[in-house]
């Protein structure tokens, strides 16, 4: 009886040390966010920021494999119109119920859900994204440098999957209905 258990702990022992995972949080005043929206038939758009207000990956024997991360929908921020008023129009505008809705959804969140890997550097991620209480999957592109320890992707999304809603059926002057998205995760 004593080898028989001495044998189911010492396999439950190697099998957590050959399947170590690790927490590792991201650094919010390094990682930026920045947001691409764009008029439909012609050219021009708006563009900005928006923070992240935590999030981490998880990494599994030396290679990320998962990860969620949660982003401040009240710091949305406009960095291209000048004009303080202008660009505090724009910003409410963005935090109303046919944008964002920040009033009753303050974070919108990211979960990785599963990557695929081209190489050391590059990989496919599949993730589930949350904006106005309204979860899609989505997947992107992305890429590693191990040594500025940081991740970074470009990506867009139908705003419309989302229920961001504004302004979609207007021919003249309507904005697109893809969301651009830049980001970089630092560590």
């Amino acid at each position: 009886m004593k080898t028989k258990t001495l044998l189911i702990v010492c396999i439950l022992f190697a099998s957590v040390f050959s399947y170590a995972q690790e927490k590792l949080n991201i650094d919010n005043s390094k990682s930026e966010l920045k947001w691409f929206g764009e008029y439909t038939f012609y050219f021009g758009g708006h563009n900005g920021t928006i923070n992240f207000k935590e999030g981490y990956f998880i990494k599994t024997n030396d290679v990320i494999t998962g990860g969620e991360f949660s982003i401040d929908m009240t710091s949305i921020a406009c960095d291209d119109i000048e004009t303080k008023d202008a660009n505090e129009s724009l910003v409410n505008h963005l935090k109303e119920p046919d944008f964002f809705d920040v009033v009753n959804y303050k974070l919108a969140t990211l979960k990785i859900t599963k990557v695929k890997y081209h190489d050391n550097y590059s990989m496919k991620i599949y993730a589930d994204l949350t904006i106005k209480g309204v979860t899609q999957p989505i997947n992107f592109q992305a890429k590693v440098n191990y040594d500025k320890k940081e991740m970074t992707t470009r990506f867009k999304i139908d705003r419309q999957l989302w229920g961001i809603d504004y302004n979609s059926k207007l021919r003249d002057g309507a904005i697109s209905d893809a969301i651009g998205f830049e980001v970089k995760l630092s560590l």
